[in-house]
């Protein structure tokens, strides 16, 4: 049986080490650290192009439609509170940009950590939750045409061929300052 969620949960794991860099600056920023614009708008651009033009559109387009045209094989349905969270989330990164052209660090700060809590609690669920019960109720055929409509998105994504290396520019901006 074909596993469409894995490559999901891949994602998830360089999201979360994005997420991790991100509370390690907001931490030194706490301490009085100064303001790197350039460091926030890259995490901006990564949360806009791979957490949410890349992956979320996956989820939200591909397998969450899939599911909830599936929906008699489903025992609950916690697909409302996914795109919720994944609204909230966009909420914060707009917090995120206005604070850093104000450059209210304060701001910054909380809606950075607002955005970091939220997608690691968010991926849990996801992770432990929606993805197994994907796997549960899909057929086969689903779960191919699921694989194809991936490979669209994938082709058509920069982050997918660069994001170890953008993950490492981060920890060694972090290193370095």
């Amino acid at each position: 049986m074909k596993n469409v969620t894995q490559v999901l949960s891949e994602e998830h794991q360089n999201i979360l080490k994005v997420i991790n860099i991100v509370l390690e600056e907001c931490e030194q920023l706490q301490y009085g650290k100064t303001l790197d614009k350039g460091f926030f708008n890259d995490i901006i651009s990564f949360i806009k192009n791979y957490a949410d033009g890349f992956h979320h559109v996956k989820e939200e387009d591909i397998l969450f439609k899939t599911m909830l045209n599936n929906e008699e094989h489903m025992h609950c349905n916690p697909i409302p509170v996914m795109l919720n969270e994944h609204d909230a989330g966009r909420q914060y990164v707009k917090g995120m940009e206005l604070a850093l052209s104000q450059e209210n660090v304060k701001n910054l700060i909380e809606n950075a950590q607002g955005y970091c809590y939220l997608l690691q609690n968010h991926i849990y669920k996801e992770d432990n939750i929606l993805y197994p019960m994907a796997e549960q109720g899909l057929d086969e055929q689903q779960k191919q045409q699921i694989d194809n409509s991936y490979r669209k998105v994938n082709a058509a994504d920069f982050f997918e061929k660069n994001i170890d290396d953008f993950i490492k520019n981060l920890e060694n901006s972090m290193v370095l300052k």
